[in-house]
């Protein structure tokens, strides 16, 4: 991560089952300098039941005839896929991720060597899942929609207690609804979870449009995920609340600015602006003629631009002081021109 803000470009199942469009998402999160692109992994059979019911905002974007696992097995890769979709990554000079949704696909998805885990929210209280993810030792960022600081303390201590380091854990806020309404996001809970486990923080956003993220950067986040879709217009449960290809560009080189706008936190003149000092800094003039040997009272004094003088912040010492030359109205005083008291 090197210490930039991680960013994951979610491509989850917006792909709707079809190799084409997994490679065009990929290519657009390329194309959007995103960090990673994450795709979701998972046997439909071993995720939910034939009676699991869809979320609201799922009957909404696909209708409700449906039920959960007939939505999901449309929106299923197989693992050869997965093989594949790697490689394609790795010709696109992004990082592959995907997150796991069952055990079977969490031993596959390790022969991947991806090197860092996705947990998602629906999963935080797996004790199964996270115990075997955690004795990988590997990185693991995991989100937290739907929870309470007691269930990520839960997760944390499983993870942790199964092998993996403390350090290379980073926990996201998050809300799990699609889209979250904005008086939802709560986004300095995240702040409450890095100070309540002393970890790092990141987001991952369900609202609309790019703001939150942007927000939660110049607020600490070190990782970002967000959803994305070539078309929010396509079937399918979560295009119509991820970003198009062009949002997603704008919220990468947004990030990016605030990221470079944090800065060191130490305030010194910059680099930038060093050369405005003496512009927009004044210094102590003359108000009239002075003549040699002449005596310097405060109305004959007054401060003007430019800057490269004698600071105003010295005017009080130079009252009383004797002029060692002639000098002119309007004169900008140096530290030369007359005797010190």
């Amino acid at each position: 991560m090197d210490n930039n803000v991680f960013i994951i470009a979610e491509a989850g199942v917006n792909h709707n089952g079809s190799m084409q469009m997994a490679k065009q998402l990929i290519d657009a999160a390329a194309e959007a300098k995103a960090d990673a692109v994450k795709f979701q992994t998972f046997i439909a059979e071993n995720v939910m039941s034939r009676y699991a019911v869809k979320a609201e905002y799922q009957k909404e974007s696909t209708g409700g005839d449906e039920s959960q696992l007939e939505m999901v097995k449309k929106l299923q890769l197989g693992f050869d896929d997965f093989i594949e979709l790697k490689k394609y990554c790795e010709g696109k000079n992004i990082q592959f991720l995907s997150t796991p949704f069952d055990l079977v696909s969490v031993d596959f998805l390790k022969t991947l060597n991806m090197g860092l885990w996705k947990i998602p929210s629906g999963e935080i209280t797996n004790l199964p899942y996270l115990t075997k993810i955690g004795g990988y030792k590997e990185k693991v960022i995991f989100s937290t929609g739907m929870s309470t600081l007691g269930d990520i303390e839960n997760a944390l201590g499983i993870l942790i207690a199964a092998g993996t380091a403390k350090e290379n854990i980073t926990v996201l806020h998050c809300n799990t609804e699609y889209p979250t309404p904005m008086k939802d996001v709560n986004l300095k809970a995240m702040l409450t979870i890095k100070n309540a486990f002393g970890i790092d923080v990141g987001y991952s956003d369900h609202t609309l449009g790019i703001e939150v993220p942007v927000a939660a950067v110049a607020m600490g986040a070190t990782v970002i995920e967000k959803h994305f879709t070539l078309d929010k217009s396509l079937p399918g449960p979560d295009h119509q609340a991820s970003l198009d290809p062009t949002e997603l560009k704008q919220m990468v080189a947004a990030i990016r600015n605030i990221e470079a706008a944090m800065g060191t936190g130490t305030k010194v003149p910059s680099p930038s602006e060093k050369k405005n000092m003496d512009i927009a800094r004044k210094s102590v003039h003359l108000t009239r003629d002075i003549k040699k040997g002449e005596v310097l009272t405060a109305a004959d004094l007054t401060i003007k631009r430019p800057g490269n003088g004698i600071s105003p912040m010295m005017i009080n010492e130079i009252i009383g002081c004797v002029a060692m030359k002639d000098l002119k109205e309007d004169y900008l005083l140096h530290l030369n021109d007359f005797a010190w008291k």
